[in-house]
């Protein structure tokens, strides 16, 4: 009997939108990890199939990924800001 040896990777996803409402997703594990689309769905599906790629491409690195804990928010100041 083969036992299933499948790991499951919890992979932090950055979504954005462009000046055009096109939605960005980008997985910072990677870099340069990210895909587009006219919708949130639509651009998750193609990020998790880059995902793929990348960890095609780094599979002898894949013990160095750190768990994912979750995203912050900061608050700045416009205001205070020096542009």
């Amino acid at each position: 009997m083969i036992k299933d040896r499948t790991q499951i990777l919890q992979l932090p996803n950055l979504v954005e939108q462009d000046e055009d409402y096109i939605y960005i997703v980008s997985c910072p594990v990677f870099s340069g990890c990210r895909s587009y689309g006219k919708t949130i769905d639509e651009a998750s599906a193609n990020v998790q199939e880059v995902s793929g790629m990348c960890i095609e491409e780094e599979k002898e690195k894949i013990s160095e990924i750190s768990q994912f804990v979750g995203f912050r928010e900061i608050q700045v100041s416009l205001k205070k800001a020096v542009i």
